[in-house]
């Protein structure tokens, strides 16, 4: 019960960042989401309602990287992966969703790996 009730509270929280945070083609939304096991993040244009960019724990390149590490510090390495991904794009500038999770431990860690490998949030 407990588990179902925070669930719909995240949900609450990001609905109510999403009415604020939108992502354009000039300015993507960098959307995170976490799982107990695995942090997944996404570079979404709302405009046009695509995915251009992702990374996670589980991508293919990152996975064998990050075998024996886990938390704060594998989070970091999708950050720094993300960029990488992005840079290869040609997207720089990005606006944070946080999901509706909380701004520290794991998320935090993303925004301030992609931060280090050079997307401007």
């Amino acid at each position: 019960m407990a588990t179902k009730q925070k669930n719909i509270a995240r949900i609450r929280r990001q609905q109510r960042v999403r009415k604020k945070v939108l992502g354009t083609d000039a300015r993507p939304r960098v959307c995170v989401y976490k799982s107990g096991r695995h942090i997944y993040v996404q570079v979404i244009s709302d405009t046009k309602g695509i995915t251009l960019a992702s990374a996670s724990t589980l991508s293919s390149g990152l996975a064998d990287e990050i075998k024996n590490i886990k938390g704060v510090e594998a989070a970091k390495r999708v950050g720094l992966n993300l960029a990488k991904v992005c840079k290869e794009k040609n997207i720089s500038r990005v606006v944070f969703d946080r999901n509706g999770f909380l701004f520290h431990g794991r998320v935090k860690a993303v925004a301030d790996g992609a931060r280090e490998g050079g997307l401007e949030f």
